[in-house]
């Protein structure tokens, strides 16, 4: 129960803080990426600060071996750049940069956001089940 209660938390802070720093917008991830026409650098402030906590909680979590819930921490990613990291990267920019959106702000977004979020959302989680499926026969 303490798992769920604190993935709720959480995920509300997180989510409050997406629309708070308006980051549920796309146009405002669209003007981050316009170095060339009307810039907006808020995306900017938003990234710095959310750099800093977990640059903190990296530092805490390498020196533990389980979580506040007593459950084990996941190991450290592999530090390999392959094709299928930049593959991963290149897919996620595209989508990113043509959408305005990323899989964080459009969960965010689908209870207020509309049809077009509500279309992106959907096709994110096909997306994501294709890529099991994928994967699986990999």
């Amino acid at each position: 129960m303490m798992r769920l209660a604190i993935a709720a938390l959480s995920g509300a802070l997180f989510g409050a803080g997406l629309v708070i720093s308006g980051m549920t917008d796309p146009a405002k991830v669209q003007g981050w990426l316009d170095v060339f026409g009307r810039w907006d650098p808020t995306l900017g402030f938003v990234l710095t600060g959310a750099i800093l906590p977990m640059l903190v909680a990296w530092r805490v979590a390498a020196r533990r071996r389980t979580a506040l819930t007593g459950i084990g921490l996941p190991p450290p990613p592999p530090q390999r750049i392959d094709t299928r990291l930049i593959g991963g990267a290149a897919l996620f920019g595209l989508g990113w940069g043509l959408a305005g959106l990323c899989p964080g702000p459009a969960i965010a977004s689908v209870g207020f956001g509309g049809a077009p979020f509500l279309i992106f959302f959907a096709a994110m989680i096909a997306g994501m089940l294709l890529f099991a499926l994928w994967d699986r026969r990999a």
